[in-house]
């Protein structure tokens, strides 16, 4: 999708600002997998995106991707609503490296107080999204496509890159 990249400093921004992030994969036979993810990086290119999950927690997400290569990434930021969906065709495990675990620690310390300032328990939210520095996988993709997601007459509308 020509019209998004390279992303723009606003969505780069969004998708690095500590949210929530669910991945979504499928088998050959359309069974879905559902997975939690803890941070997102931004290639220096605008182009590619990292995100950052527990591997012990989706395994069938990374045996799907090895599979086909295919991933829906939604970021949303829980005090708006504002939420934005990234589908790749690309998607493959990289080695995630010293980089990925600051980012995971700053990202997920960013989502836990916004969530905490909506009346969650800071407690309950860490065990949540727990990922032991040995257990953090990181999966690159190139978005081909971008959606608003965020609630109201334009969710599931193309996201188109601003002029």
């Amino acid at each position: 999708m020509t019209g998004i990249l390279p992303l723009d400093d606003a969505l780069a921004a969004f998708l690095e600002g500590g949210r929530s992030i669910t991945l979504a994969s499928r088998d050959v036979l359309l069974h879905p997998f559902v997975a939690r993810a803890v941070a997102c990086r931004v290639a220096a290119d605008r182009r590619s995106l990292v995100v950052l999950l527990p591997r012990s927690q989706a395994l069938p997400l990374f045996e799907h991707l090895a599979d086909n290569g295919q991933l829906a990434a939604v970021f949303s930021e829980p005090s708006s609503h504002r939420t934005i969906q990234l589908k790749g065709h690309d998607a493959h495990e990289i080695a995630a490296d010293d980089d990925d675990q600051a980012a995971a620690s700053g990202q997920l310390d960013r989502l836990i107080a916004e969530l905490v300032g909506l009346d969650f328990d800071e407690a309950t939210l860490r065990s949540c999204y727990a990922c032991a520095a040995d257990d953090l996988a990181a999966i690159r993709f190139t978005p081909a496509e971008a959606y608003s997601q965020t609630p109201g007459p334009r969710a599931g509308a193309p996201l188109e890159r601003r002029p």
